[in-house]
């Protein structure tokens, strides 16, 4: 959508126009389910930071890293829990099990008592966390250096990358902390 308006209206414009199919598929979402997701809020979230800074004046510059600026947010939300006695890891993950299970909160809060998980869920927070950050870090400096064109084509996929890559280390470190513990395959993630 970009490259179709950049030429009639400008960066600054595409840029905005671009982020219309995002907002109008988190809408129909909202819609259809009657729920946020956290892709939903995400989305609306960089859109509503890409009005902001086109109120403020943003470049197109600016503009094209939103999304990269709410990641790293959440990636600071991340580190600033593991100030918290439960990092947010935690609670994630205590959401996902309640949903699967009606024990499955009251099994999380008496797996918090054990040092080992508690170590699991602040190191896996502060993966998460550190790595949001990195990946913010990385697509604001390449938002600079490349035409808007090539970060556009490029950087959901520098993005995704780096999300699949914490993804499958915390598959890979959940199953060897299960393994570690001796817990059955369907088990909670340690």
């Amino acid at each position: 959508m970009f490259e179709a308006l950049d030429g009639r209206y400008g960066d600054t414009d595409a840029l905005i126009a671009s982020a219309v199919p995002p907002l109008l598929w988190s809408s129909y979402e909202l819609a259809k389910t009657r729920r946020l997701d956290a892709v939903s809020v995400v989305v609306v979230a960089s859109i509503v930071l890409t009005l902001v800074a086109t109120a403020l004046g943003g470049s197109a510059r600016l503009i094209q890293i939103r999304d990269a600026l709410v990641t790293g947010a959440i990636g600071v939300v991340f580190l600033a829990s593991l100030l918290m006695e439960k990092p947010l890891i935690f609670y994630l993950a205590r959401a996902a099990s309640a949903r699967n299970t009606e024990q499955g909160a009251a099994r999380f809060e008496a797996m918090w008592q054990n040092p080992d998980v508690r170590r699991t869920f602040r190191l896996m927070t502060a993966v998460w966390g550190g790595g949001l950050v990195m990946q913010t870090a990385v697509l604001c400096s390449l938002a600079w250096v490349w035409p808007i064109s090539r970060y556009l084509l490029l950087s959901p996929f520098i993005g995704y990358g780096i999300f699949g890559l914490l993804l499958l280390w915390s598959l890979w470190y959940g199953a060897k902390r299960k393994a570690l513990a001796g817990l059955p395959k369907g088990g909670a993630i340690l």
